[in-house]
């Protein structure tokens, strides 16, 4: 698949000692959906606002279809598009206007059609007379979706896209995504919300401290990285775990309930027959079995906090 964005090399200090991002490399699939995951201050908004022109790179570089978009602005602007965490819009202006003037800034001609389609596609037809002050946080958002998309870009950043929003307009946002996506539109998202990207992306990077930690496709990432937790629910509460399960690392859970054994599910040997053997030659008893495969978030957090850890 080509690649229709690609940073390379990509670096961003500033006077204060701070490196934002520190030699960042990354290419974008045209048409995917690419969810950029980070905790506060990994860097996120810093690339996004770099590869949108809107900051200037200490060092690196980036392709917009292969042409640089510094030595060739105009290409590069015209093809993306950027919805900005911030709802900065005039607050007196229409709906319509806003949209509209959008378009224009961007060189392309009045197309009153275009602008329509737009609205009625994100529900905002109705609102398109209602002044920007007059609109709900959810309506907002969708506004500065329409803004983004006025110029008919091909790539499209949404940052942090439904940050307080709620959870119906949230998964409206979500189909609008989809929708955007099938359309061709190449979609780069970060969020906070970890099931977002589940339950959308085609691949996912996340980024701490100003360097990419890990990319691959959402379900190679969590094939690769996830794990499974066997819970034991036994018949009679313990204190502690029992002595001679020191070999499966076991965690107590549930007031003494619950034994919890963390396994990788693609291992030859997982040591859950042998954990059942000891368990019978001990004689403890247990009343029910489950596993639970562990999610995206899981994977995140222990990505983001492995260094400390090490540390």
């Amino acid at each position: 698949m080509s690649a229709i964005l690609s940073i390379r090399g990509l670096r961003k200090s500033y006077a204060t000692g701070v490196e934002a991002l520190k030699s960042v490399d990354l290419d974008i699939n045209r048409g995917e959906i690419f969810a950029l995951l980070g905790p506060n201050g990994a860097g996120k908004t810093t690339m996004i606002n770099i590869a949108c022109g809107i900051v200037t790179p200490t060092e690196g570089e980036v392709l917009v279809d292969g042409r640089n978009w510094q030595t060739d602005y105009r290409h590069a602007r015209t093809r993306i598009g950027l919805v900005p965490q911030e709802l900065s819009t005039d607050a007196f202006e229409s709906v319509w206007n806003t949209v509209s003037f959008s378009r224009g800034l961007f060189g392309k001609p009045r197309d009153a059609g275009k602008i329509e389609t737009l609205l009625k596609r994100l529900s905002l037809w109705d609102k398109r007379k209602s002044e920007m002050r007059f609109l709900s946080g959810g309506m907002k958002r969708r506004v500065m979706i329409a803004k983004a998309l006025s110029h008919e870009p091909d790539i499209l950043f949404l940052d942090e896209p439904t940050a307080g929003v709620d959870v119906e307009l949230r998964r409206d946002m979500w189909d609008i995504v989809r929708d955007l996506r099938r359309d061709g539109t190449t979609i780069i998202l970060t969020t906070h919300y970890i099931e977002e990207a589940e339950e959308m992306a085609d691949r996912v990077g996340v980024i701490s401290k100003g360097q990419l930690i890990a990319i691959d496709e959402k379900k190679a990432l969590m094939a690769k990285m996830g794990r499974k937790t066997l819970k034991i629910t036994l018949s009679d509460p313990v204190e502690a775990v029992p002595a001679g399960l020191e070999e499966w690392n076991l965690v107590l859970e549930d007031d003494g309930h619950q034994l919890c054994y963390a396994f990788d599910s693609n291992a030859e040997r997982t040591g859950i027959a042998s954990l059942m053997r000891r368990l019978s030659e001990l004689h403890i008893g247990y009343k029910d079995l489950s596993t639970r495969q562990s999610s995206l978030e899981d994977i995140f957090v222990q990505l983001v906090h492995a260094p400390e850890k090490a540390a």
